[in-house]
């Protein structure tokens, strides 16, 4: 993008769509929409409606910046700063795990878990172990009246996301969030623990994409040699903390649920329903319940 040739919108967001395809960039559309829209801060309708404005030269500077963070394939939620989850739009800093949208099954997994137990008469005790950003567990507050609802993580920064999420979206007087490995900090029982662990093995964090392995936490990917060691803290924790007929719901890497599942069950919860899949048909949530 020379300086010495005038450059508007539409022009600017063509040749960012073309310079994000020659890059190999998954979604270049979607991208150029969204970082020309941050360097403007102009929304998408603002981005329709004005195709013919010039850039000045400060937001050509400013979207180059972009441009160059994109193409080294930093991911786009983490250069605007945000990540919509649940129709939510979550804060994200280099602290937490980007949401993701198979993430979404987990909490409709939690969500039916809860509608199979029926009416209850008093409220509800949710936790979310290494809750990160908050995300599974402030979209289910967007779903249930009025939980008891703690999160937790062993990143006191990634709890510094959380609580601002909480504040930004007006949970935070329904939301209270614990610095401690997965469930050490809390006491029981609860109706419902939900959890993303991390689950890659050690070996395979290298092969992972650059937008993954360069830009989320390794402490929020590296599940340990197998990559179950999150689950086997996890179910630990949940073996103590689940009252009785509680439900545990847990993310799953691919492949995983047969080893997770028996694992899980080594702790003295059963299946409640096969693993449930996300859009990709990928076996995502599980649902286990304490008999």
């Amino acid at each position: 993008m020379g300086e010495q040739v005038a450059l508007s919108v539409g022009a600017a967001r063509r040749l960012l769509a073309r310079t994000f395809s020659a890059a190999d960039l998954d979604t270049p559309e979607l991208d150029a929409r969204i970082l020309l829209g941050h360097a403007l801060a102009l929304d998408h309708a603002g981005l329709a409606t004005a195709p013919d404005r010039l850039l000045s030269a400060p937001e050509r500077q400013r979207l180059e910046t972009l441009v160059v963070r994109r193409i080294a394939r930093e991911p786009v939620c983490r250069i605007v700063g945000l990540k919509e989850f649940w129709g939510l739009p979550l804060v994200v800093s280099p602290a937490v795990l980007t949401p993701r949208p198979e993430t979404e099954t987990v909490v409709a997994a939690a969500l039916a878990a809860l509608a199979d137990a029926g009416p209850r008469g008093r409220k509800l005790r949710i936790a979310d172990l290494g809750t990160g950003s908050g995300a599974i567990l402030l979209a289910l507050l967007t779903e249930l009246p009025d939980p008891v609802a703690v999160g937790t993580d062993c990143s006191e920064t990634a709890l510094a996301v959380a609580r601002c999420n909480a504040r930004h979206l007006g949970m935070a007087g329904r939301t209270h969030f614990v610095g401690c490995h997965y469930g050490a900090a809390l006491t029981g029982p609860f109706d419902l623990i939900v959890s993303n662990p991390p689950y890659i093995a050690s070996a395979e964090i290298a092969d992972l994409p650059p937008e993954v392995r360069d830009y989320d936490p390794r402490l929020a990917l590296d599940g340990g040699p197998d990559g179950l060691a999150g689950y086997r803290a996890v179910g630990l924790d949940a073996a103590r903390l689940l009252g009785p007929d509680g439900h545990l719901v847990v993310e799953l890497g691919d492949r995983q649920a047969p080893a997770v599942t028996e694992l899980l069950e080594g702790f003295g919860l059963a299946a409640a329903r096969p693993p449930i899949k996300d859009f990709s048909s990928v076996a995502r949530a599980l649902h286990m319940r304490r008999p």
